[in-house]
């Protein structure tokens, strides 16, 4: 694969944060720029290789989101065209390789500590929890559901944001005492109306948004819709033609990553913990694809690499 991926940025901007994808630059009072990185993590452990076009296709698929949404709810991006970040932030010229197609220039926003949740299948930590009890986040659910089941209507879990390790499922009631009875109401309203969305503008294209998480921030007394929006990093995505209730799904992303790590584990050559084995290159460029899959089959369309200012891969 001809691209390079950018595991690091160092811009002429104040850092507020780095987190495990993105980094996070400050540029006034109103405005921060969104760099997403190509690094990966699973298992809760970062890998020492990054994954090409990675941070390019959580951005783009981000911003195509967005645009869809555009005058359905409010949202903090304001741009994430290179070239009109650059006319806004001049000090960025001679960094415009390291952004292309992966910056987003948002609003700044008070960010409400709750990732707002929506299951519209059973899955993952639900059905962990389900399987074992008969609840989520200790609340009884219906009796008999397989794992993968499609739940009617989608079930609201909220959780906690976790800064490290995974978040924490909560009940409704936790937010409601955390943020207020309204506030809480409002989060599952907009996080109710954006997973509708983007579940209806999926199924057509042959993917089942099984879940997705949201989170929102306020600006100037109104809730925006803020961070990454239904990617493969904060979704579930499982193609429609292979879904089958009673078992887990194969998903448009990080998958072949996940299953070369656990066989490493079941093999007893990793124990799961940091630091991680060294990736093959064929995990590597099957991550990557799986992607690049999941942006061309929602948008209809693959990365534009030219106009984005990328290189082809080979």
């Amino acid at each position: 694969m001809s691209a390079i991926a950018l595991t690091h940025t160092d811009l002429p901007l104040e850092l507020v944060r780095r987190g495990k994808v993105r980094d996070v630059y400050a540029v006034d009072a109103d405005r921060l720029l969104l760099v997403t990185t190509d690094r990966i993590s699973a298992f809760d452990v970062v890998m020492h290789e990054a994954i090409p076009y990675k941070g390019v296709v959580l951005t783009q698929l981000t911003a195509w989101w967005l645009a869809q949404l555009t005058g359905t709810i409010a949202h903090h991006l304001i741009t994430a065209d290179t070239d009109a970040i650059v006319r806004e932030v001049p000090s960025l010229a001679p960094h415009r390789e390291a952004l292309a197609g992966r910056a987003m220039l948002t609003w700044r926003a008070d960010v409400v500590p709750i990732e707002c949740v929506i299951r519209g299948y059973i899955t993952g930590s639900a059905w962990k929890e389900y399987k074992a009890s008969g609840t989520l986040a200790g609340e009884a659910l219906a009796a008999g559901l397989r794992e993968s089941d499609r739940l009617d209507p989608p079930i609201f879990s909220p959780a906690t944001k976790a800064e490290t390790g995974h978040d924490e499922n909560i009940t409704v009631d936790t937010v409601v005492a955390q943020v207020g009875a309204e506030t809480a109401a409002e989060l599952e309203r907009l996080a109710r109306l954006v997973y509708s969305f983007g579940r209806d503008t999926a199924e057509p294209r042959g993917i089942i948004v099984a879940d997705t998480k949201f989170e929102f921030g306020w600006r100037n007394g109104a809730l925006l819709l803020i961070d990454e929006v239904l990617t493969p990093d904060s979704s579930r995505f499982w193609p429609a033609d292979q879904y089958a209730p009673g078992r887990g799904q194969p998903s448009f992303d990080k998958q072949p990553l996940r299953d070369w790590l656990d066989a490493e584990r079941q093999a007893g050559r990793w124990n799961g913990e940091a630091p991680p084995p060294t990736l093959p290159p064929q995990v590597i460029d099957a991550t990557s694809l799986r992607y690049r899959d999941a942006f061309a089959r929602l948008t209809g369309a693959a990365l534009d690499y030219t106009r984005l200012g990328l290189p082809v891969p080979a």
